[in-house]
């Protein structure tokens, strides 16, 4: 059997590159600042971005990330590495804003089609946190499974898996503890072929799980403090297969996690509903009349919290829409002198094609 197909490649992906001569397919399964390991028809090889690829990259995100599916030039045709000539198109991706005052668009996890969402019962518990994870996975492209870690450090784990399926609209949940088989409710959904990302706080119990999962230690498991918090020990991102077949990326922990596209209508399936019943289309639930949001919000049917956390997540991704089309619209100046140069300047190269 060809490796590749161990690692998630099906007969579409072949597809893809039918007519590219001379380049082969790979899938990167760790990255080490340029220096990226992918899996081949071969096996694992070293390899890195050829020179055309870094100067054509315009964003951070342009690069391989693990997950990616890459077209190749071998080895033994450049005469010692293994080239990454061209990203093929991503079937899913989970985003994140980094932190900072240049806060860029980080790949977490690249497809990827199921995200295990993780939150421990102790500390890390927050709902807030949860719905703000939620938000970013439905826009991902993959599935979002909730997965509730050290069950068995809650003094009442069904009270807190009730709260939290209320509010997951519609993602599935699962309650697990590292000390008995719960854990090994994954197995249903890690079937041969699937690809999962672990994601959460540091020291939620990410890398024990994959560990419980691979019935080995593959990935070094988290010391926790004193103070309850984990100390994450997983410093990059690496896919790994599973003795049965599943895949499964473990990133490092997010203390937080910036947005940079969200899914509201999806991960607030309730909002959505009651905005459809607001007397305006366009209203913000802020303090327009009939205003059916902020009605239930009066009368108890909507948590306040809830509402809140929702609004808060409206703006942050409002925010990161304007701050592109702002940085869009200043290349666009550079560039050309402004919109209407650049339209007349596409205009003049489409004219001159048609000759």
């Amino acid at each position: 059997m060809n490796i590749l197909t161990q690692y998630g490649a099906d007969e579409r992906r072949y597809f893809n590159i039918a007519s590219e001569n001379g380049l082969k397919l790979a899938r990167v399964v760790s990255q080490h600042r340029s220096l990226y390991e992918l899996v081949t028809e071969t096996g694992m090889v070293p390899a890195e971005v050829s020179g055309k690829y870094r100067h054509e990259a315009a964003h951070p995100a342009d690069y391989p990330a693990v997950g990616d599916f890459v077209l190749v030039t071998p080895a033994n045709a450049t005469g010692g590495k293994t080239l990454i000539q061209r990203l093929l198109p991503r079937k899913s991706v989970f985003l994140r804003r980094a932190a900072g005052s240049d806060a860029y668009t980080q790949v977490v996890a690249a497809n990827i089609d199921v995200a295990f969402l993780c939150m421990s019962l102790n500390e890390n518990y927050n709902i807030s946190r949860l719905e703000r994870y939620l938000a970013v996975a439905w826009e991902s492209g993959a599935r979002p499974v909730v997965v509730l870690t050290k069950a068995d450090l809650c003094a009442n784990p069904a009270s807190a898996f009730a709260e939290v399926s209320a509010i997951v609209s519609g993602a599935e949940v699962l309650l697990t503890s590292a000390i008995n088989s719960t854990a090994l409710a994954l197995r249903d959904v890690l079937k041969p072929g699937v690809t999962a990302a672990f994601l959460g706080s540091s020291g939620v119990g990410k890398s024990t799980l994959i560990n419980l999962l691979a019935g080995e230690t593959r990935m070094e498991a988290s010391v926790i403090s004193g103070d309850g918090r984990g100390r994450h020990t997983t410093t990059y991102r690496q896919l790994l297969l599973l003795p049965y077949g599943g895949l499964v990326i473990d990133t490092p922990g997010m203390r937080e996690l910036g947005i940079e596209s969200v899914n509201l209508d999806k991960s607030f399936a309730d909002i959505d509903t009651l905005a459809g019943e607001c007397r305006f289309s366009d209203c913000t639930h802020t303090g327009e009349p009939g205003c059916a949001v902020r009605e239930a919000l009066a009368d108890g049917r909507l948590d306040a919290r809830r509402y809140e956390n929702y609004q808060k997540i409206r703006r942050e991704a409002s925010a990161v829409t304007l701050s592109a089309r702002g940085r869009e619209n200043a290349k666009i100046q550079q560039m050309f002198g402004g919109k209407k140069a650049m339209k007349q300047t596409l205009d003049d190269a489409r004219a001159k094609r048609n000759r």
